[in-house]
């Protein structure tokens, strides 16, 4: 697949480099400028990704941050038994748990959220770090959540780090999940004091948190351009009477509080 000139293979962390360093030095730098175009794709273009991965394993099969980087990249895909087997290879090769939890929502993926909850349960889950640790709770509630368990979903997420008015990298994501099992539960007003917690939290728009709030808020965004097309189809003669109605209309709105559909995230 081709390489952009722009891509030279620095681009990637120090420590993946380092184990690129048991290749030869054509076949490393190979190798690394499909981990860079991997990490370029996943998020826009994943089955972009996906396609630089197969090239990369194709190359290095036995570097364990290749096998990473294939496992994320078919992750992304929903391939989620290929995911699996990919981070089991990596995790034999690096001998670290880091990957426990993506390995347990894989499990979800494939339908075994009993097995999800074993994993969460096991001694891997103690070695993780905060990080981690946040994350695995994040897959357990998912697991009681996929098995119709939602009061059990909601506890698993209650713990310190939901109550800790610290803003951490998961903080939003672990707020986001918090309300979603609230509002499944039906606690509709705790679920939105939660989703208002996650906005606050939520920098740099890694949830669609405040789309939710507003769902609830009764809000709906208009399109903008859609409607002053609208407009340019009425007759001229009409244009007072349309004035008036819309001025009455946006009152209304904000009266009732009137705002937008959301485009839903994962859970």
């Amino acid at each position: 697949m081709p390489i952009p000139e722009d891509v030279t293979g620095e681009e990637i962390d120090k420590d993946v480099r380092q184990e690129l360093q048991s290749l030869p030095k054509g076949l490393a730098d190979d190798v690394a400028k499909n981990l860079v175009m991997i990490a370029r794709l996943i998020d826009e273009d994943p089955e972009q990704a996906y396609g630089y991965a197969k090239v990369a394993l194709r190359l290095a099969s036995r570097v364990a941050a290749v096998r990473e980087a294939a496992g994320f990249a078919a992750y992304a895909n929903q391939k989620y038994g290929e995911a699996l087997a990919e981070f089991r290879a990596a995790r034999r090769m690096s001998g670290g748990v880091e990957l426990w939890p993506v390995m347990a929502d894989c499990e979800r993926g494939l339908g075994r959220p009993e097995k999800a909850l074993d994993m969460a349960g096991a001694p891997e889950t103690h070695k993780l770090d905060k990080a981690g640790q946040v994350e695995m709770r994040l897959v357990a509630a998912g697991a009681r959540r996929d098995m119709g368990q939602l009061d059990a979903a909601i506890v698993t997420l209650q713990s310190p780090e939901l109550a800790s008015n610290a803003v951490q990298p998961w903080t939003a994501r672990l707020r986001y999940a918090y309300a979603d099992a609230l509002l499944a539960a039906g606690r509709e007003d705790e679920a939105r004091e939660w989703f208002a917690k996650a906005v606050e939290s939520d920098k740099d728009g890694s949830t669609d948190a405040s789309d939710r709030l507003a769902e609830l808020d009764g809000v709906e965004f208009v399109d903008a351009l859609a409607a002053d097309a609208a407009d340019d189809d009425v007759p001229v003669e009409r244009e007072d009477d349309e004035a008036r109605t819309s001025a009455d209309g946006d009152r209304d709105g904000a009266v009732d509080g009137v705002v937008d559909g959301r485009e839903r995230d994962e859970d």
